[in-house]
């Protein structure tokens, strides 16, 4: 049991399930919570392909559609592979705070009879279920330079970051020995490790590849929001795997990540519809479509601590930030953010990594805080961790970039960026233009 646990996320010690034994002392998966997992598992997939990809196609031009969906679907699938050879035994194995050890490469040890250590489910199961996190990462960081970077070099951009940041992160946040542990650190589904992680990427991305041909000086409108609205609606659906499925049980905790989940969510699209209305006498599509993705980022960090009120909390104070940030402040300093990358993720994620020490009171319907932790030592705890996963995705992803650029370039040719990307990088076409 002790071996078993040993390894255990760090944002589910306070939600593990009791695993089911056998009479002779081994543990075996319980059917219930294992039904739950698969669902939740194909629901974060569902999130990537097709939510991610529709949301972020409808909101390039139609001559780079195609090569924003082939983004997607390449990164599942170079992903789902290298996170089976080593990314799984990385993240998750080993006793060292920074990054995990080869034990579990090629998932050598795994049967189809072995229990995940991190609850009563078939650690197949287990293993798919945060693979598909590792998929989503890396696709999200490709909406902050679309529209102008080959596809070669967002590949091998995606690789080498997937191994130096999605990685250690991860083992940092998730595993019972990495370094945020030691801050009791509460991150349930992936605010440092999936959304300020990927978004430091795709900011220091735009600004080192530079803006698009005439971006602020004429509008670039998105081509197809309905595609747009669709795909964030997908993601909406799908965040519920996301959230409630890292509780890795079918229990309270689930049902209420759920919930939060939910009422976050909702808040920020109202509180975003509202602050258009006050500015510009109309709501949008566009805007309530990207206020519910910044809430659904937001109460990532926080759905397995926070209560009601507490989500209520998070989805106010997300939707305001983040409209500032996406709506007025990126085009007050001309960053070329293509889809607003760090405007919705990274300063979702910041808001909410941060809001969660608050939220987690007992007083706001929270599950409280660990033995001697007093709201002011949480919420410093969740600052650190928010600086650190800055810090690091910040200045691997710098020097990748610097390097991909030297040695095969980042950015495509000018005709090419003109013509679209489509037709440079895929010779296809969407529509005809």
């Amino acid at each position: 049991m002790k071996r078993l646990l040993r390894f255990l996320p760090a944002s589910l010690l306070l939600t593990l399930p009791t695993l089911a034994y056998a009479q002779e002392g081994t543990p075996t998966a319980d059917s219930g919570d294992t039904a739950w997992m698969i669902v939740a598992t194909a629901l974060v997939l569902f999130m990537t392909l097709p939510g991610l990809a529709l949301f972020y196609g409808g909101l390039v031009r139609a001559k780079n559609v195609l090569s924003i969906l082939m983004q997607c679907f390449s990164i599942c699938a170079v992903m789902s592979v290298l996170w089976v050879i080593f990314g799984y035994s990385l993240a998750y194995t080993g006793s060292n705070p920074f990054i995990g050890g080869f034990d579990y490469a090629f998932l050598k040890h795994m049967t189809s009879d072995t229990v995940s250590g991190a609850g009563a489910i078939p650690e197949s199961v287990f293993v798919t279920f945060q693979m598909t996190f590792a998929i989503i990462t890396p696709a999200l960081i490709i909406g902050a330079f679309a529209e102008r970077v080959k596809f070669s070099a967002v590949l091998v951009f995606s690789i080498l970051w997937f191994v130096l940041s999605y990685i250690p992160v991860w083992h940092m946040a998730w595993s019972a020995n990495g370094f945020f542990h030691n801050w009791s650190v509460m991150d349930f589904a992936g605010g440092t490790v999936v959304h300020i992680n990927a978004a430091m990427a795709g900011l220091v991305g735009c600004l080192m590849v530079g803006k698009r041909k005439k971006a602020f000086e004429e509008p670039i409108k998105p081509h197809n929001l309905p595609l747009t609205v669709v795909g964030a609606s997908m993601l909406w659906v799908g965040w519920f795997g996301f959230n409630a499925g890292s509780a890795v049980a079918a229990d309270g905790t689930a049902g209420m990540a759920m919930l939060v989940t939910q009422i976050a969510c909702a808040t920020c699209a109202v509180t975003w519809m509202l602050i258009e209305f006050f500015v510009h006498g109309k709501a949008s599509a566009l805007g309530v479509a990207t206020g519910a993705v910044a809430g659904l980022v937001a109460i990532t960090p926080a759905s397995g601590n926070a209560g009601p009120m507490g989500a209520i909390l998070i989805g106010f104070c997300s939707a305001i930030c983040c409209y500032f940030v996406a709506v007025k402040l990126k085009f007050m300093l001309k960053v070329d953010d293509s889809l607003d990358v760090f405007g919705v993720h990274g300063v979702g994620g910041i808001v909410g990594a941060i809001l969660t020490g608050v939220v987690a009171s007992e007083s706001l319907g929270g599950t409280g805080y660990g033995e001697g932790i007093g709201m002011g030592a949480q919420v410093w705890g969740q600052f650190v961790s928010v600086v650190i996963t800055i810090v690091w995705s910040g200045v691997v992803s710098f020097i990748l970039f610097f390097l991909i650029n030297k040695l095969m370039g980042l950015r495509v040719e000018s005709d090419d960026e003109l013509r679209g990307l489509d037709l440079s990088d895929h010779d296809e076409q969407a529509y005809e233009l």
